[in-house]
Formats: structure tokens, C-alpha cells, sequence
């Protein structure tokens, strides 16, 4: 007997547990629960328990409907996770990869599902101060520590290409823009020109998560220690700075564009400052200099595209998240802030 889900998935539960049941005979007793968990514009995931056996499990699957070649890999999710397992990067354990589309209607993996708290608010309601800074420190150590794993040790060497990591990018993110954008966005534009003329080419090398920040971090219940990192799909080879730069967008927007700490009373919240979080990443990945105006006007400007790309999928009615037409309108402001970036810096 299944439970009903919180929303009602795009598969067919009953085809998913009699698959657990023979794929895990184990874990899969008695009655299954599915519950969709809300607030994510990626890969659509989900709660998988059977209570009578004590398992609780979480699902991760490609969206349904045309996606591009390279988007929403599941599969390479379950690589790295498999890979960074036992490693200094606290990742979930995954269980199987099932690349056929004949149970959910896509590709899919299971990994055990952590306790832990996953904060989409990164003023951390609910925390102290001093809790605070500690968890703000630990997501730059973290990122750190992934900085510093031996990818190639982990025969991770075709994971994605070494070196000219920026040019790479910019020619990816560019291309997206052109062919799915929703509405013209000129900042966006001559974005592409500015940092085609100012490409860091340094050919630094590690495994990049992609979309790392707070609200990909899982924290102990009850402590400012991480407890998981989530959320790997768009993780490859590339710069480290590129990482570094993403997770600092939230200095440079509103808690309005999508959860950044501008306007907040930042000192009586505990947040160190920019600087600070870059000083304790360096001095943990042991590199003399943290990303600068290149880098963070790029990373503006990908998460623009990113959220444009979210607009062009409800456009569609494909769309992994009811808010994404909300989403997707934040494209033209991040645009904009890494324009006022590069300006100020000039």
C-alpha cells in the first residue's frame, strides 16, 4: 500500500517500490512513503521511506521533458558522491544509479537520506551569532577541503577538461543565453564582451561544485558543523576561484534575489564580512589571493543566465519549481549588479 505524497509525483509510485523491493529487499518492507520536497529549481527530488523497515532514503531524478544534452546529469551527481565518499567533503552515502527511464520516466540514483538543517534563509534564523560565523567559516573550510581533493587520485580525470576553465564557460553560458533567453537583457550583453576581453586564464585545476552555498550545505541539528554537501549536478573540473566567487553572491544581493544578506545588520548577526569568509577559505586551501572583480562579475552574470534558463522552462510548463517564473525575473537584477561590479571597479 502506498502513502499519498505531498504533491503528486510524474511517475508512477507503485513501478518505483516494486523496483526497491527487488533492487533492495532489505530496505524495501512494508509500506512505502513518497513525499516531493519543495524549494529547488533543479534535479526533482525526493523522500523515499519504508517505515516498517527503518529506511529512509532520498531519490534524485532528471526533470521530465526536453532538457539540454548536458543539463540535470544525475549521473554524474552519483559519480562524485560515490567518489568524495570517505573523503574531508562530507557527502551522503548513495545506494545505486538507475540510468533506464523505465521507473520514474528518467535516469535516477538513491542515496540515505541525513539528519540535519538545510537553510535557504542565509541570515540562519534561529541561530546565534556566534553559531553564525562559525557556519559561514565552516562553508568556506568545506569548500576548502574540496578544493584540496586529489580528483585525479579518484580517477576523476575525464570528469571534465583541465585548464581554460573560464573561456570554456563563458562560451557555454553564452551559448545558453542566445539560444533559450526569454526576453532581451542587454546588461547581459555586454557582459559577455567584458569578460571575454578580461578571462582569467590561470590554468588552476580541482573539482568545482558548481552551486555552492549555504543553501546546499546540511548543518548538524544541533551544532555549526556540516554534515553534507547537496546539490552536485553541475559539478565538473574547473577553476576553484569560480566556486569561491559563487558562494559569495550573497554580499552582492538583497534577501529579495534569491536569499542574499544586502540591508541586513550584518555585525549583530554574526555574518563575517566578505573579506573575512575569503581570508578563512585561503588560509584553509593555502592560496595567496581569493577571487577578485573577474571573478565575481562572472558569477553574477552565469547565475543570470541560470535564472533565465529557470524563466525559459516555465515558459514550457517544465519548470522544477512553482516559483520559477518569479525566479527567472531575477536574471536582469544580478545582470545588473555585476555591471555596477565592473563599474565601480574601474
Amino acid at each position: 500500500m502506498l502513502a499519498a505524497a505531498s504533491a503528486p509525483p510524474e511517475f508512477d509510485s507503485a513501478r518505483l517500490d516494486a523496483f526497491l523491493r527487488s533492487a533492495l529487499p532489505d530496505r524495501a518492507a512494508g509500506r512505502m512513503e513518497l513525499e516531493r520536497i519543495g524549494g529547488g529549481q533543479s534535479n526533482p527530488t525526493f523522500f523515499v521511506s519504508y517505515p516498517d523497515a527503518g529506511t529512509r532514503l532520498v531519490l534524485r531524478k532528471k526533470p521530465p521533458g526536453p532538457l539540454l544534452p548536458s543539463a540535470h546529469a544525475v549521473e554524474r551527481e552519483y559519480r562524485i558522491l560515490k567518489a568524495l565518499a570517505g573523503s574531508a567533503v562530507p557527502v551522503p552515502p548513495v545506494l545505486l544509479l538507475h540510468e533506464a527511464d523505465d521507473v520514474v520516466g528518467t535516469p535516477f540514483y538513491l542515496m540515505e537520506r541525513l539528519e540535519g538543517r538545510v537553510f535557504h534563509d542565509t541570515a540562519l534564523p534561529g541561530v546565534t551569532p556566534d553559531d553564525r560565523r562559525a557556519m559561514y567559516f565552516a562553508m568556506a573550510e568545506t569548500l576548502a577541503a574540496l578544493h584540496g581533493f586529489d580528483w585525479q587520485g579518484a580517477g576523476l580525470s575525464d570528469f571534465g577538461k583541465p585548464g581554460n576553465y573560464y573561456a570554456r564557460q563563458l562560451a557555454r553560458w553564452g551559448r545558453q543565453w542566445r539560444e533559450t533567453k526569454t526576453r532581451d537583457i542587454p546588461a547581459i550583453d555586454r557582459l559577455i564582451d567584458w569578460l571575454g576581453n578580461n578571462l582569467d586564464e590561470t590554468p588552476d585545476t580541482t573539482i568545482v561544485h558548481g552551486d555552492f552555498r549555504l543553501g546546499n550545505l546540511m548543518f548538524t541539528p544541533d551544532a555549526p558543523t556540516i554534515v553534507a554537501v547537496l546539490d552536485w549536478e553541475l559539478s565538473t573540473l574547473g577553476h576553484p576561484l569560480s566556486d569561491v566567487a559563487f558562494s559569495c553572491l550573497l554580499w552582492h544581493s538583497t534577501p529579495d534575489m534569491y536569499a542574499g544578506i544586502v540591508g541586513l545588520d550584518r555585525e549583530a548577526l554574526g555574518i563575517p564580512t566578505q573579506d573575512e569568509y575569503i581570508a578563512r577559505y585561503c588560509a584553509a586551501a593555502g592560496r595567496v589571493e581569493g577571487p577578485g572583480r573577474f571573478h565575481l562579475a562572472f558569477s553574477l552574470f552565469r547565475f543570470a543566465v541560470i535564472l533565465d534558463g529557470i524563466a525559459a522552462r516555465a515558459k514550457t510548463g517544465n519548470a522544477a519549481a512553482e516559483n520559477a517564473v518569479a525566479v527567472g525575473a531575477m536574471a536582469e537584477s544580478f545582470a545588473q549588479r555585476a555591471e555596477a561590479l565592473v563599474e565601480a571597479s574601474q
